[in-house]
């Protein structure tokens, strides 16, 4: 059992809490019961499974070598007020597309609260990829990958720069719907195309404009009450289900 915080082991799994170090080693922490074995279901790479002293090897895991450590340890390498006593160092993984009708495009989501409950949504309707475009929260940072509820092993969430990506997908037949509010439609009035590409932005400042030139139509929820405008997720919420047409 591991028992010092000093040891090297341990300092390598605690500098995954920083984006650096996951893009350096291609690899990012999940911890809970829930998210490992959703990764592992997902058929995501396990690089090392850490259980906490007295913490039971679950079945779905047990064709895993685990690395047993104190509980001091394990809060060391842990932000949850409450750890399960189970988490993993798993290996990034950039799914290749099959079927993509439905694509989510995100320019500059920040919040990473947001970022994990959009990807949690756009997998409940059915979404076949996701693009996180830069400016955007890094998409295994810990508090995105709690908020995905295991989404993130579901469905590519991939990076581009979106500048060079909404051309290349409108040559392949994609429709570019922009969530904005000059010049927009209410989205109630349009239906999407099979093949729709939905471009949301920025919780304060919206979708880049540049990025609003490009895509092929705007689209707005109106606001019927006295608040100034809807949350993000919420909005994304809306208009991935109305695009879906199921």
């Amino acid at each position: 059992m591991i028992t010092s915080t000093q040891n090297a082991q341990v300092k390598q799994w605690q500098k995954l809490k920083r984006k650096k170090e996951r893009t350096k080693t291609n690899t990012f922490l999940v911890e809970g019961f829930h998210l490992v074995e959703e990764a592992i279901t997902a058929g995501w790479t396990i690089e090392q499974l850490i259980l906490r002293e007295e913490t039971e090897l679950p079945e779905w895991a047990s064709h895993l070598d685990a690395e047993t450590v104190s509980e001091h340890v394990f809060k060391s390498i842990t932000d949850t007020e409450t750890p399960q006593g189970i988490a993993a160092v798993v290996q990034m993984q950039d799914k290749k597309l099959k079927r993509h009708n439905r694509i989510l495009l995100l320019d500059a989501v920040q919040d990473p609260g947001n970022l994990g409950t959009i990807i949690r949504t756009a997998d409940a309707a059915g979404y076949d990829a996701i693009y996180v475009g830069e400016g955007s929260v890094d998409r295994y940072n810990d508090k995105v990958v709690r908020a995905t509820q295991g989404s993130i092993f579901h469905l590519p969430v991939l990076t581009a720069d979106l500048e060079l990506l909404l051309p290349e997908l409108q040559d392949n037949g994609y429709t570019v719907w922009a969530a904005a509010l000059e010049g927009a439609v209410d989205y109630r009035a349009v239906t999407a195309p099979e093949k729709t590409a939905l471009l949301v932005g920025n919780e304060g400042a919206g979708i880049d404009k540049r990025l609003i030139a490009q895509s092929d139509m705007a689209v707005k929820i109106p606001i019927f009450g006295k608040a100034e405008s809807l949350n993000v997720s919420i909005a994304t919420g809306i208009l991935l289900y109305h695009t879906v047409n199921k």
